[in-house]
């Protein structure tokens, strides 16, 4: 998946296990502009299935997901 989007926010939720990724993410996002970009570092794998399956439920939109070693690094737009 192409890059094509900067990156306006990056919220470390390393450590963290669900939900708390998921709420820290909602609380990140409410602070942001629509159109903005987050990106989300966590290392607990359920984030992969459940912040997408959250963005979809909030009109917010999955822009991509990479891993890299031990890190999650998922991609949100801001609705």
């Amino acid at each position: 998946m192409p890059t094509q989007y900067t990156v306006d926010r990056t919220l470390d939720a390393r450590g963290l296990s669900c939900p708390m990724p998921s709420v820290k993410t909602a609380l990140a996002l409410e602070q942001m502009a629509p159109g903005q970009v987050i990106e989300v570092l966590t290392d607990d794998p359920v984030s992969k299935r459940d912040l997408p399956v959250w963005a979809r439920s909030t009109g917010n939109e999955l822009l991509g997901i990479k891993e890299e070693e031990n890190t999650i690094k998922i991609y949100l737009k801001k609705a």
